[in-house]
């Protein structure tokens, strides 16, 4: 089809202002349309009444209601204020020294450090972890700190805590929380004892003295804890066939974020995500000899803690683009088998009469295995992560384990290690054996890290790995925690989605705890065309719980989203959303928002651009959502405060209209005149198709701002015959809440007089 020309003439109503002479001088553009010439003319109706601005200016606009939730049927709506939705927006947070007006960091912007060194054992009779660290905090504030914060998300469980009333049903078993033994502050043999005042789930640190802008301090922590069963979610104790899994994450006391919006930043964990400053973490995990460890960042001594062959293994997976058994199901087997039966002690034998003068006796010969040393009852596995916010990882004797390369560039591990490959790793039980199941993990894993390093920002740790336990669907850096029942699309989606938070949050580190749509709905976005670009769309559209789950097609799925007078929006704090919108708001709608942006306001050029900007700009830092607007605004060239106006502070909706069809004169030879009616507050780009008797056609794209004085606007189109159809949003790629009124089919017999002759 043809484009339609642009904007050519613009014509007062009747009744309205004439220019000083006969008319305004008219800016014709042509183009051919099915053998004629036809001329686009936009006659303007009269805008809707000024009226104050208000709220609008804040961003936070009492919004009218869209619609019924229970019916599903439009409402009637008040006519959209110009003046409210295209308001000059008031960001959250006011731009300063810290973070500049363009959104990108500021000149002074500053960002503290933690680093740890951890240590921890799993007891599998008891179901514990015990642990002890040396966290090295250095304050690069302007500020002299005199109290640290650190996060003790197991305390969630425990009986009586904040989230025990906050989500009750979420909270039906409980542990003692995360037991603290003690706390000190200094270097090695000179560190000074700490009470520690314990809030739910953080702990205060008062210090022996203020840590003073510039400074660092070391401090000691000790604690234990009792892992959750599969009720605990993000972290449990999960059976398998072979033996328990243990899915640990949030396993150490991790520090607070202080940063130049709040100071520290201690929002309770109440069951949503995390907040955390970035570090290089080197941790140990102690575990039964026969546990395969599964863990963030990169295993420091393989030669410990893996067989001479499954070493090898290795090093073969490294230069195979196709998975390689590392710990196959006869391995695990074997280490899973119960010890055999002892085999009965001999008969005793008779003393001779002679014993007291016959030789003694040959020692018994042993074989070679009953000559070796007991094996170790536990390992130790040793991992690092470099640059991380946090790390997690999986242990059981059941797991299988797989893997293949990357291709990516080679990084070091550890400081005084040399660049090696980089893996991508699947970890299972034999649950999980199958051509539709995890056979394909390795696959998946291989395929998101490697697509969104290429279309985003480059994958920065050593490997990447798929853990199947109970299904938690949860994501850490480097390593995401999936279910062993997954199959087919939904492993693919899961698998790709828990990577992608990779990028969101665990490299560009915005605040779950309180902006989750900058993670769930970023990530769930980038998502959207992995699955388009994996094998030729085999799993394409992406349809499941995050994204358009009825249909496939967000613009259809999202209605009965913006139709509902309950439903939050994107802005509202994170807690006070409930658990029957957090999947079609904060994933959804904010995915879906973004693809507005990329495919209908922006273009992907100039979309792609400054997303990538925006991700390598806030790498490791911490962005709000006040960044992410005004760095969108600048380097995609648009003042978009009337779209995140109305799709992230409001649930505003598109409703466009055709109000009818008729000629110039009467007579089709002198052109059309197509009214466009803007019922909506959500004034997105729509597109305008026209068909004529021959069916020929042609497309308009109406700009946004044709709404900026008005909701109405007639459009003159050229041509030589009667026009068949004329319909908006003929793709059905906008959200517009109400299609009755999209489209037009009948040549109505009104007559317009012809405008004065230029």
């Amino acid at each position: 089809m043809k484009s339609l020309p642009a904007l050519s003439r613009i014509r007062p109503p009747a009744g309205a202002c004439q220019p000083r002479r006969t008319g305004l001088v008219p800016l014709l553009a042509a183009t051919a349309l099915a053998g004629s010439v036809s001329l686009f003319c936009p006659v303007l109706s009269a805008r809707a009444d000024d009226a104050p601005a208000d709220a609008a200016s804040a961003g936070a606009t009492p919004a009218p209601n869209s619609g019924s939730a229970t019916s599903g049927a439009p409402v009637a709506l008040p006519q959209p204020d110009p003046a409210r939705i295209f308001a000059a927006l008031a960001w959250p947070d006011a731009p300063d020294a810290y973070r500049s007006g363009s959104g990108l960091r500021g000149p002074a912007a500053w960002q503290n450090r933690a680093d740890y060194d951890i240590k921890v054992t799993i007891d599998p009779a008891n179901k514990t972890v015990t642990g002890n660290e040396v966290i090295t905090y250095t304050n690069n504030s302007p500020d002299d700190l005199a109290v640290l914060w650190l996060q003790l998300d197991q305390n969630i469980y425990r009986e009586g805590s904040r989230a025990d009333f906050s989500s009750p049903e979420r909270h039906t078993h409980h542990t003692d929380g995360m037991v603290v033994e003690s706390v000190s502050v200094g270097e090695d043999g000179k560190t000074a004892p700490i009470v520690p005042v314990i809030s739910d789930t953080r702990m205060q640190a008062v210090l022996p003295q203020p840590l003073q802008k510039g400074g660092r301090l070391r401090l000691h922590v000790v604690w234990h804890y009792t892992i959750p069963g599969p009720w605990g979610g993000r972290t449990a104790v999960t059976p398998s066939r072979n033996g328990d899994i243990y899915e640990i994450a949030q396993f150490y006391p991790r520090m607070n974020v202080y940063d130049d919006i709040r100071g520290w930043d201690t929002a309770p964990y109440l069951g949503q995500e995390f907040y955390l400053d970035y570090g290089d973490i080197d941790y140990s995990v102690t575990v039964p000899a026969n546990f395969i460890v599964a863990g963030s960042g990169a295993l420091l001594n393989p030669a410990e803690v893996l067989t001479r062959e499954q070493q090898d293994r290795l090093a073969q997976a490294a230069k195979s683009d196709q998975r390689v058994m590392i710990r196959t199901q006869a391995e695990v087997e074997a280490a899973t088998a119960p010890p055999a039966a002892a085999a009965p002690a001999p008969a005793p034998v008779p003393e001779s009469r002679d014993a007291k003068t016959a030789k003694p006796a040959e020692p018994a010969r042993t074989d070679s295995a009953d000559a070796r040393p007991a094996a170790p009852a536990t390992k130790t596995w040793h991992f690092r992560m470099n640059n991380t916010r946090d790390v997690a990882f999986m242990a059981s004797a059941a797991f299988l384990w797989d893997a293949a390369k990357l291709d990516l560039p080679p990084v070091s591990p550890a400081p005084d290690k040399p660049a090696g490959p980089r893996l991508a790793m699947s970890v299972y039980p034999v649950e999980g054996i199958g051509s539709h199941a995890w056979d394909r993990s390795t696959s998946y894993v291989k395929h998101a890290i490697e697509y969104f390093s290429e279309k985003w920002y480059p994958y920065p740790w050593p490997n990447a790995i798929n853990a199947a336990g109970h299904g938690a669907g949860m994501e850490y850096p480097g390593i995401v925690f999936d279910g062993m029942d997954d199959r087919d699309a939904e492993l693919f989606w899961i698998t790709t989605h828990e990577l992608g938070h990779g990028w969101f949050p665990m490299i560009v580190g915005s605040n779950e705890r309180r902006n989750a749509f900058m993670d769930e709905g970023f990530n769930t976005f980038i998502d959207v065309y992995a699955s388009d670009h994996f094998s030729q769309g085999e799993f394409a559209p992406k349809r499941d719980a995050e994204y358009a789950p009825d249909t496939g097609k967000p613009a259809d799925d999202i209605i009965k989203v913006l139709k509902d007078p309950a439903a939050p929006v994107l802005m509202a704090p994170v807690e006070t959303v409930p658990e029957k919108y957090r999947h079609p708001v904060t994933y959804f709608k904010a995915a879906y928002g973004l693809t507005l942006l990329r495919e209908q306001i922006l273009g992907p050029e100039r979309f792609d651009r400054a997303f990538r900007r925006y991700i390598a700009t806030w790498a490791f830092h911490h962005p709000t959502p006040s960044d992410f607007f005004r760095l969108m605004n600048s380097e995609a060239g648009e003042d978009l405060s009337w779209f995140w106006r109305g799709w992230y502070f409001n649930n505003w909706a598109p409703d466009y209209a055709v109000g009818g069809v008729s000629y110039v004169d009467r007579d089709p030879a002198k052109g059309a005149l197509i009214r466009v009616v803007s019922k909506g507050w959500l004034p997105l780009p729509v597109v305008l198709q026209v068909t004529w008797m021959d069916g020929s056609s042609a497309r308009i794209t109406i700009p946004t701002e044709t709404w900026l004085l008005r909701n109405e606007i007639t459009l003159q189109i050229a041509g030589t015959q009667a026009i068949r159809t004329a319909i908006l949003d003929p793709d059905r790629v906008i959200p517009d809440i109400d299609r009755s009124n999209n489209s037009f089919s009948e040549v109505p017999t009104a007559v317009v007089s012809s405008p004065p002759a230029q």
